[in-house]
């Protein structure tokens, strides 16, 4: 059976990563294939047509998936091949495009034509790969993206905890509510909505939920728990660890929002298992999110060409299903923690179909916001992600735009700008949450993806209808913000209007919401 290599699935090792010696062969794993779709043109019209408005409203999963799912005749090609190597077909999916494939690791070897080796490096241990995939004739064109083989971890969680003794000149820290009330959100709970969480680890403790809420005199969110790739709620007992993210993602959007469904998607963090997540929620029919908050990312340079490509697929397919989706954008300034000297963004918030949220740092006086910056408190202490992508292209809604550097004169935005939005970001005027039974500060712009969360939910519940992607809307109405023009991240600084640091700026919460209701 003749095989060719797979466009875009090539693999290095880690840096500083030290192959061990080859995978076990009796190893079992599963390993997600994500198909064409059909109709990929009539999806891009569609899309380009909500770029301008012009969408004749958004799709059920039902319909999305006849009218843009995967061909049954791929499913029955991937079936094929899958019987051809004794492999099992876990899971096949027309809608999300997903089939999932189990099997050991020497099977797995043979029907993708690679070797797996067993890697440590200084943060742990995976199991990897180098060079391209393979994958038959037959399914050349056919199949998109074949993940899961390498899962070294492809994330890390954008909160940072403020810590036992603030700096000197530390601002008051704020409760959700308290932020939402400083920027203006309007009336309501949200009831009717449902909120997803994407979690790569760690877990909540239903005590700690409970104790907070109490706290805040506000009921409990309902809280409904879904595992991806068998992960599951498993509280580590760190509140520095990813116990830190799931807390504040569930706190912050379930103290603004409390009258909706709160959908905890927990996942393994690998390249296969966050897709699966993001796809999971999207085409979720049960829990039926209106809205997906991601607190998780990357450097978009860490990524292969594969991945990218299949998590923005993922991302429109949640534009034309009506699911607004909401990334943290980092918060190791223009940077993102490579340490190369060169500016990098963050992924998945990079994609042009998701809305990325940078970081501020907010003061405030008798009830009302005092002043608003850049959130940059230095290499040690943080500072909100953003820049310009290298691999996505220019969206129709950030034409004409300027991009500012922190030296030198503003210049023609070329390629996609990172953050759009923006909010409250800096630990030392952060967020009161409480996890693992303690209570502490929380910023990063983990928070903020969450805050605008629970305002997208109020302004739904409130409308009736679902705001799905926002960029277009939002971008066509800047006054709804609140523009921040003072600071830099890094490689970028704040200017009047869009800027690489905060985006169009933080919400005028009642303006975003009449704004989205159209």
């Amino acid at each position: 059976m003749a095989k060719r290599p797979l466009p875009g699935s090539e693999r290095k090792p880690l840096r500083d990563a030290r192959a061990i010696g080859r995978t076990d062969p009796e190893q079992r794993l599963e390993v997600t294939i994500l198909l064409r779709r059909r109709d990929a043109a009539g999806l891009r019209t569609r899309l380009a047509d909500l770029a301008r408005g012009e969408a004749g409203g958004h799709l059920a999963p039902e319909a999305f998936a006849e009218a843009y799912g995967a061909d049954p005749a791929d499913l029955t090609k991937v079936a094929d091949f899958a019987r051809a190597h004794d492999l099992a077909v876990v899971c096949a999916d027309p809608g999300r495009r997903t089939v999932i494939l189990s099997g050991t690791v020497a099977q797995h070897e043979a029907a993708f034509g690679v070797e797996l080796q067993d890697f440590e490096f200084d943060g742990g241990a995976y199991r990897g790969r180098t060079g391209p995939l393979h994958v038959p004739d037959e399914l050349h064109g056919v199949v998109e993206a074949v993940l899961g083989l390498d899962n070294r971890p492809v994330a890390r969680p954008h909160f940072r905890r403020r810590g036992a003794e603030a700096r000197a000149g530390a601002g008051a820290a704020f409760t959700p509510p308290e932020l939402a009330r400083l920027y203006g959100f309007p009336a309501g709970d949200g009831k009717g909505q449902c909120i997803a969480l994407i979690e790569l680890g760690g877990g909540y403790r239903p005590a700690d939920i409970k104790a907070y809420f109490a706290g805040l005199g506000i009921p409990a969110p309902k809280l409904r728990t879904d595992g991806v790739d068998h992960a599951a709620n498993r509280p580590s007992g760190d509140p520095n660890g990813p116990d830190g993210e799931v807390m504040l993602d569930i706190e912050v959007a379930g103290a603004v929002a409390p009258g909706a469904a709160i959908a905890v998607y927990f996942a393994p963090n690998t390249d296969a298992g966050f897709l699966n997540a993001i796809t999971t929620a999207a085409h979720d029919t049960r829990n039926k999110p209106s809205v997906i908050s991601i607190s998780w990312g990357g450097p978009e340079s860490s990524w292969t060409a594969q991945s990218l490509a299949a998590f923005d697929s993922a991302l429109q397919d949640a534009a034309i299903l009506g699911v607004t989706v909401l990334a943290a954008s980092g918060d190791n300034g223009s940077g993102d923690g490579v340490n190369d000297g060169a500016a990098h963004v963050d992924f998945p918030a990079s994609s042009p179909h998701i809305t990325a949220c940078g970081g501020t740092r907010l003061t405030a006086a008798n009830g009302k916001i005092a002043a608003e910056q850049v959130w940059n408190e230095g290499q040690s202490g943080g500072a909100g992600g953003g820049g310009v992508s290298a691999a996505f292209d220019l969206p129709a809604w950030q034409r004409g735009l300027k991009v500012t550097p922190a030296k030198g004169t503003p210049k023609p935005l070329a390629k996609r700008g990172v953050p759009d939005i923006a909010a409250d970001a800096d630990p030392q005027t952060g967020y009161q949450i409480r996890v693992d039974g303690q209570s502490a500060v929380f910023g990063g712009t983990s928070a903020v993806a969450p805050l605008w969360a629970g305002l997208v939910a109020i302004a739904n519940a409130n409308s009736g209808k679902r705001a799905g992607f926002l960029n277009p809307v939002l971008y066509k109405a800047p006054k709804a913000l609140r523009d921040i023009t003072a600071g830099d991240n890094g490689a970028f600084k704040a200017a009047a209007g869009w800027d690489a640091c905060t985006g169009l700026g933080t919400p005028d919460g009642a303006a975003v919401a009449k704004a989205l209701a159209g």
